[in-house]
């Protein structure tokens, strides 16, 4: 009998994720039983219904960005999320002031509600260990944010978020770096806490300074900014 195509999905996206990794086949087929796959394009929203506050996501395929509004109904940036990131529930409670927002063409997710989560997490302590681990580093990527918010001034805290954005995703060219640019200036200016017009003009000055060349497609980042 012939799988069905989603179910072949889910089992391969399942089996390469590092979460996962020790698992057998036959618990990645348990695992595919109780996830749910999303798919959705840019601009659309991945949670739907309830399940902000009753799921945990993976990140199969896209980027993604966390989002809160505050009182005057502004989109605040918390996170950008990449390719095998985990996001939603993570400290397995309900937290209904999150969106996330696909910001690629397309995004794909599969995710578990927080209690079948729960279950798969009792009963493999290393999946535990690894999971747990990470939400680690994100609490220390976060802290890190913070720390330069108060100690470092705009064009510091923006070539930062180059520096770390080359880290994630940039691609060798040369001596430089070159990455797919799916973030408006108003993005950027969400995520370092700044203002649009500031990132502009300091884009504008990292570009006449020979350190980026930047436009609607592609961001490039030259050496000497990375070495600083």
């Amino acid at each position: 009998m012939n799988i069905p195509t989603n179910v072949e999905q889910k089992f391969w996206y399942l089996r390469h994720h590092k979460l996962f990794s020790t698992l057998s086949n036959a618990q990645i087929d348990d695992l595919c039983i109780i996830t749910k796959h999303k798919q959705a394009k840019k601009g659309e929203s991945i949670y739907f219904g309830d399940d902000l506050q009753q799921r945990v996501f993976f990140l199969k395929k896209g980027i993604i960005k966390i989002v809160e509004y505050n009182e005057k109904g502004d989109e605040v940036i918390k996170d950008i999320i990449q390719k095998g990131d985990i996001f939603g529930s993570l400290a397995l409670e309900s937290d209904d002031k999150e969106s996330a927002i696909t910001m690629s063409p397309e995004a794909i997710v599969c995710s578990f509600k927080i209690s079948d989560f729960e279950t798969v997490l009792s009963k493999n302590p290393e999946i535990a260990l690894k999971y747990f681990k990470f939400i680690g580093l994100r609490l220390k990527r976060i802290e890190n944010k913070y720390t330069n918010l108060f100690f470092k001034d705009v064009k510091s805290r923006l070539i930062n978020f180059l520096k770390d954005w080359v880290k994630a995703e940039g691609k060798k060219v040369g001596f430089d770096w070159v990455m797919d640019n799916y973030l408006t200036h108003q993005d950027i200016a969400g995520l370092i806490c700044s203002s649009r017009q500031t990132v502009t003009q300091l884009l504008r000055d990292l570009e006449n300074e020979g350190h980026i060349r930047y436009d609607r497609k592609e961001i490039l980042v030259h050496s000497s900014l990375i070495e600083q």
